[in-house]
């Protein structure tokens, strides 16, 4: 290489090496500085992409746990409000208990109708008033709600609350005090043949309709008359009491000629297979009507299945959302588990490691350092030349 002073060849090498040098101290003090690894698109654009995305899933599962969370405060406000009915429903049949016995004189039973009237009246302003951020819950106007708890924009992501068997305002009309359940009557001549075969009762109530079959021990014809008996039968079957109560009938002169059969949801009770006893039974059906009524004895007793049918239906309910309950505390779960587990991916993706960036920097910085001292050396060279002149 000649010694010429036009051109310093090792000012420029020196200040190319220099130039880069700089750029990786640059870059490494945006990178400790601002704890990333990814600053710009240029820094990894595959990387940035996928950061972004993960981003964007992070943030919307986030959102989706406080979602959740209002769910659960959603079904524990209707749970409130269900278990407050359960301690009204368990007043009422405490009263219909105590109404079923015949020493209770008539103010006695006016002060039980008071009290029960009162109850009912509870049970109408607690399904009407409860409500979360102004939407009612008991009413029976909630219908299904749907609680986003994913990110993504599926049927999987979302939760469905349906509170419809949760209708406060229906079991409150049901059991309000004044009417009676009217019940199917018949008036039988012999029971050997039904206590000998299986008897089909059927409750209709509105557009739906329950069957339950019970099967009758056979009696010896001694016992046709033993109507009490054989009403007996009839309630100690757990189907049969589930859904009906049966009582003895009397004719005008007290004397015992057949049986009745009540719903215990208010619908009407009737018996398919009439045939099933001997000679022709005469069937008088009842009507549907709602209410209960402690005037008398018989009709304390039969209030005891309504309340307790919905009091059942309450129980059922809030087992229902006691599980939606829990089914949301999971969905809450697992978002957690699920937005740590994505910001660690995101973690690696992004973040820098900040042992690794200062041993670059370190290294640059030196460089940095060296390569200044050597331009100034580089820039020194061409003085030589000016001997050659002296």
């Amino acid at each position: 290489m000649g010694f010429s002073i036009n051109t310093n060849l090792d000012a420029l090498s020196t200040y190319r090496n220099l130039q880069n040098t700089q750029s990786s101290l640059s870059a490494s003090l945006a990178k400790l500085s601002s704890g990333l690894r990814i600053n710009n698109a240029g820094d990894d654009a595959a990387g940035l992409t996928i950061a972004t995305g993960l981003g964007a899933q992070i943030s919307g599962l986030q959102q989706a746990s406080r979602n959740a969370q209002d769910g659960v405060s959603v079904v524990q406000t209707a749970d409130g409000a269900l278990g407050q009915a359960q301690s009204l429903l368990g007043r009422l049949r405490d009263l219909a208990v105590q109404a079923a016995n015949d020493s209770n004189s008539a103010s006695a039973r006016t002060a039980i109708k008071t009290e029960a009237t009162s109850v009912t009246a509870e049970l109408q302003r607690l399904g009407q008033s409860t409500n979360f951020n102004g939407k009612s819950l008991l009413d029976g106007s909630a219908g299904t709600m749907k609680f986003q708890v994913g990110a993504d924009g599926n049927s999987q992501s979302q939760i469905q609350v349906s509170l419809n068997s949760a209708n406060l305002t229906s079991v409150a009309t049901a059991l309000s005090t004044g009417a009676v359940t009217s019940a199917t009557s018949y008036t039988v001549a012999k029971l050997t043949d039904a206590n000998s075969k299986t008897l089909t009762f059927v409750d209709t109530n509105g557009s739906t309709k329950t069957s339950v079959d019970v099967a009758v021990p056979a009696a010896s014809a001694a016992n046709d008359g033993d109507y009490a008996g054989f009403v007996s039968k009839l309630n100690s079957d757990a189907g049969f009491s589930s859904k009906f109560t049966a009582t003895v009938t009397k004719d005008a002169n007290g004397n015992t000629n057949g049986f009745a059969v009540s719903a215990n949801d208010g619908g009407v009770a009737t018996l398919s297979n009439l045939s099933t006893f001997t000679g022709t039974p005469v069937e008088t059906t009842g009507t549907a009507t709602t209410g209960i009524s402690f005037d008398t004895a018989d009709h304390a007793q039969q209030a005891i299945g309504v309340i307790q049918a919905q009091l059942d239906a309450v129980s059922k309910a809030r087992s229902d959302i006691g599980a939606l309950e829990n089914r949301f505390a999971s969905a809450v779960a697992n978002i957690s588990t699920s937005v740590t587990n994505l910001t660690a991916a995101k973690s690696r993706i992004t973040d820098v490691d900040m042992a690794s960036e200062m041993v670059n920097y370190s290294r640059a910085n030196i460089l940095a350092q060296s390569g200044t001292a050597m331009l100034a050396q580089a820039n020194q060279a061409p003085q030589l030349a000016l001997k050659l002149l002296g």
